[in-house]
């Protein structure tokens, strides 16, 4: 079993069409069976996580968030909420800081380890940048001393993608952002670009140094929900990553597709990376049902490098009708997929 400090798995912070609560409860056993142990729910789609953080949840998507976390800590795994204050440090008064002590009060109820605090996708044109955030984890961690604090900076990545759409980057960013924080609070990174195809040590270590602390991997792949990659199915496990990498990092999440059961053997690279137990061909043939897995594993190819729209309409019609006569629920998602059911829309970026 992967140690308790060190936190392997899931974190649900991917855009467009949400995972249901079956999806998210059957999680539970798939993560413990493959040695992973932490998941944070944290799906762009949820309203009351960001445009509508200052609210409550209806009672019945409550009465879910408290299910799931009961599930979750009797498999003894660590599940975790990450909040999206929108633009919260550009006025971070007195008003505001009650809101905040609010909802952190709320979600205490959920007797969750883990809060990550998630300024991810927001401008970022504010000197005071670092100086802000650090005040507002900072107050979370004294509203929740004995939950695990992680953040998400504005610039989680030295891709200048970043900068393109959410302004420069202040002087000093990291190095203050470091410096301010508590000393317990973890800070996620995606390596050296939003979505990295490979990460290496060298890639760690030049961040490690300006933040003066380990990074936690925030790892975009099997993720599939942008314009781009919301083409693909990214069924192949993780692969590229540095097995040495552990030094320098104190955790390592996966952010998986928008398709569920699909995105599991993919998932099981990141168990099997820190010793814990990638999915069998017998357990994907299990949990995806057979007929499903070994028809993937024939298309999988296509659907990783050719992707949706050069697959092209005919040979879409053609899958579909095949993956339409399988049974189960992972053959459902290809087919939706294939259908365009998945397909891309900027709307759910303002979400």
């Amino acid at each position: 079993m992967l140690s308790d400090r060190f936190l392997t798995g899931v974190v649900e912070g991917f855009y467009g069409r949400c995972w249901t609560f079956e999806s998210r409860l059957a999680y539970a056993d798939y993560l413990s069976e493959a040695g992973l142990n932490a998941y944070i729910y944290c799906p762009k789609g949820d309203p009351y996580l960001r445009r509508l953080w200052e609210e409550d949840w209806p009672e019945d998507q409550w009465d879910n968030l408290l299910k799931l976390s009961a599930a979750y800590r009797k498999r003894d795994i660590r599940w975790g909420v990450g909040l999206s204050p929108v633009e919260l440090y550009r006025n971070y008064g007195k008003l505001q800081k009650r809101q905040l002590k609010r909802k952190i009060e709320r979600l205490a109820e959920l007797a969750t380890p883990i809060i990550a605090i998630l300024f991810d996708d927001m401008p970022g044109d504010l000197d005071s940048l670092a100086s802000r955030q650090a005040e507002i984890v900072s107050d979370v961690c004294h509203w929740l001393p004995n939950v695990q604090a992680i953040v998400c900076p504005t610039y989680y990545s030295f891709d200048p993608v970043l900068e393109k759409y959410f302004g420069a980057m202040p002087a000093d960013y990291w190095e203050q952002l470091g410096n301010g924080l508590p000393e317990s609070t973890q800070i996620f990174w995606t390596g050296n670009n939003v979505c990295s195809s490979s990460i290496s040590v060298a890639d760690i270590q030049a961040i490690v140094e300006p933040l003066g602390r380990p990074v936690t991997l925030w790892d975009n792949y099997p993720v599939n929900d942008g314009p781009v990659r919301s083409n693909f199915l990214y069924i192949s496990k993780l692969a590229d990553r540095s097995d040495r990498l552990r030094p320098y990092i104190s955790g390592h999440f996966c952010n998986p597709m928008n398709q569920a059961l699909l995105s599991l053997p993919a998932l099981g690279g990141l168990a099997e990376l820190y010793g814990g137990r990638a999915f069998s061909h017998d357990a994907l043939s299990r949990i995806l049902g057979a007929q499903t897995w070994a028809r993937l594993s024939l298309d999988r190819h296509e659907f990783e490098r050719k992707g949706w729209l050069k697959l092209g309409e005919q040979r879409r019609l053609q899958l579909v009708a095949v993956y339409e006569q399988l049974p189960g629920a992972a053959a459902r998602e290809v087919a939706e997929w294939l259908r365009g059911e998945y397909k891309f829309d900027p709307a759910c970026l303002t979400g």
